[in-house]
């Protein structure tokens, strides 16, 4: 989930299983509330201001997400909440966290490119492929992914987190690729929205794949845990800082390039697509 909590290797369905999801320490509780909390606060405190709403897919992101999340602990902590709807829950918090990362990925694009229409139909389309090709590689390498638990419930939340994180990454590798050949300035907010969703889907995969690769031993499933909970609340107050601090707004004029400049690239580009 978007709080870090690596589950695969909790097993379901048994005392010992509903037990080993019972909060197991101090730190543990701070790493799941603190950083959701936060969050939270953030898209509320956004959403009457101008910054709110010219990134209202981020607020929404961070007012739903952060209140999914603290929805699971609190049914992960509540002894009443049997394992089998913890993972619904889970399952349903995850899609509306993957189509609100989605929805922002998309804010950020248009206000990347937005200021050269012909650059962001061109970035548009090729966007599209990489989402389309990366969402193949994610179903076919969750195909073929090992499971540890025979449980499709458990299993299947597990592949769909990893098959969006999978899908994130790459569109955002996508688009800091394609500014930086266009050499494309970026303003404080989108860049630090961006970094921060890109740090989190890149500890998250490499976590999913040391699970799944390297059967590391109950201890350190619990240090991964902990790797993931600590680097979401970390991306947390990298959002804070870029969403609340005063940035300088990037230059959208020309920028050199070797033998022109953006602007004379977009009139190029336009002049090509038009029928």
């Amino acid at each position: 989930m978007g709080s870090g909590v690596v589950r695969s290797h909790l097993p379901a369905y048994s005392a010992s299983g509903r037990a080993m999801l019972q909060a197991h320490s101090l730190l543990w509780h701070y790493l799941w509330i603190a950083p959701n909390v936060v969050l939270l606060s953030l898209g509320a405190l956004l959403w009457r201001r101008p910054k709110g709403r010219e990134f209202r897919a981020f607020c929404w992101f961070a007012i739903l997400s952060a209140a999914g999340h603290l929805v699971l602990y609190a049914a992960d902590v509540t002894p009443w909440v049997s394992p089998r709807n913890f993972w619904r829950i889970c399952w349903a918090s995850l899609l509306v966290d993957g189509a609100l990362k989605f929805a922002v990925i998309g804010t950020i694009f248009a206000r990347v490119f937005g200021s050269y229409s012909s650059i962001s139909k061109i970035g548009r389309l090729g966007i599209r492929w990489t989402g389309g090709v990366l969402l193949l590689l994610a179903t076919l390498t969750a195909a073929y992914a090992r499971t540890g638990n025979p449980y499709w419930l458990i299993t299947g939340t597990h592949l769909l987190e990893q098959t969006i994180y999978f899908v994130e990454c790459g569109l955002l590798i996508f688009i800091f690729i394609f500014s930086a050949y266009f050499r494309i300035s970026w303003d404080g907010e989108p860049f630090g929205i961006a970094l921060g969703l890109g740090i989190s889907a890149c500890v998250h995969l490499g976590t999913w794949a040391m699970l799944a690769n390297a059967e590391p031993s109950a201890h350190g499933r619990t240090l991964l845990d902990f790797l993931n909970m600590a680097t979401y609340h970390a991306c947390v107050l990298i959002w804070c800082y870029y969403l609340l601090v005063p940035h300088k707004v990037a230059t959208k004029s020309a920028v050199p390039l070797p033998e022109n400049n953006l602007a004379v690239w977009n009139r190029e580009l336009e002049r090509l697509l038009q029928p």
